[in-house]
């Protein structure tokens, strides 16, 4: 349903592409280095720190939004047209609200199995109590 969004401390995700033996990947920039200022991300087989530059398969950094606090979801829910089965109505409630330190406000929705995502894509957002199908006619649809 979302697009792919990122979000940790430092702001920042490292890219890479992937070789032979390891899989493409995300990881997130965990620090910079004090003298190269390269990017530094957790390498779990040597147990530390090491600069992205050091990776045959860097390809790039992007941003990521740094959460600056959390909200609950207050009884919203995201509501989708046609992301249901067969292309029908989806409604998920909003567990919660991550609010960025750019002050944006991203919906965390979950589903019925449990499955925690962003409702980035969601077409709107539902108000406590609303029914989506009122509002639709208010709409005009």
């Amino acid at each position: 349903m979302s697009a792919v969004h990122y979000f940790n401390q430092m702001g920042w995700v490292a890219i890479f592409t992937g070789t032979e033996t390891e899989i493409g990947r995300t990881v997130h920039v965990e620090a910079w280095d004090p003298v190269t200022g390269s990017a530094l991300v957790v390498d779990p087989q040597r147990g530390a720190l090491r600069a992205v530059s050091d990776y045959p398969d860097f390809s790039h950094l992007e941003r990521a939004d740094q959460v600056a606090g959390v909200v609950p979801g207050g009884g919203w829910r995201a509501y989708w047209e046609d992301e249901g089965p067969d292309g029908t109505p989806l409604t998920e409630q909003v567990l919660a609200w991550l609010i960025t330190a750019k002050g944006r406000a991203t919906a965390i929705t979950v589903d019925a199995t449990g499955y925690v995502d962003t409702a980035d894509s969601a077409d709107r957002f539902l108000a406590p109590g609303e029914d989506p199908q009122e509002r639709a006619y208010e709409d005009g649809a």
